[in-house]
C-alpha cells in the first residue's frame, strides 16, 4: 500500500471511529432531524457538559458535525447528512446475524 493509499484510508478509520461510541452514534442520528443545542444532549444523555462537549468534539474533529455559536448557546448540526446511510446497511448485518444465529437454534 503506497503512502497516498495509507493516508486515505486512515482518514476513513477517523471518521468510522468517531461514530464508534454508542453515545456519539446516537447523537449523529438525533441530528439528521435538525440541529441542536448542547444543552438538549445534556439533558437527553444525562451526562454532565463537558463530557457532551467531549463526544461533540470527536466527531467534529472527523468531519461529521459543525457548530454555531449563538449568544451563550452552541448548537450542532450534521456537516454531511448522508453519512448516516450507512446505517442502513450497519442494520442488514445486524439481521444478518441474526437470522444466522436463529438458523443454528432450528
Amino acid at each position: 500500500m503506497d503512502k497516498n493509499t495509507k493516508a486515505l484510508y486512515e482518514a476513513k478509520a477517523v471518521v468510522f471511529k468517531a461514530l464508534g461510541h454508542p453515545t456519539r452514534l446516537w447523537m449523529a442520528e438525533q441530528l439528521a432531524d435538525g440541529e441542536r443545542c448542547v444543552c438538549e444532549f445534556v439533558r437527553e444523555i444525562d451526562a454532565d457538559f463537558s463530557t457532551i462537549s467531549k463526544h461533540l468534539l470527536i466527531l467534529k474533529q472527523a468531519g461529521i458535525v459543525e457548530d454555531e455559536k449563538r449568544g451563550q448557546n452552541v448548537y450542532y448540526k450534521l456537516k454531511v447528512p448522508c453519512i448516516l446511510n450507512s446505517m442502513t446497511c450497519v442494520e442488514a448485518v445486524l439481521a444478518s446475524q441474526l437470522q444466522s444465529k436463529m438458523d443454528l437454534l432450528k
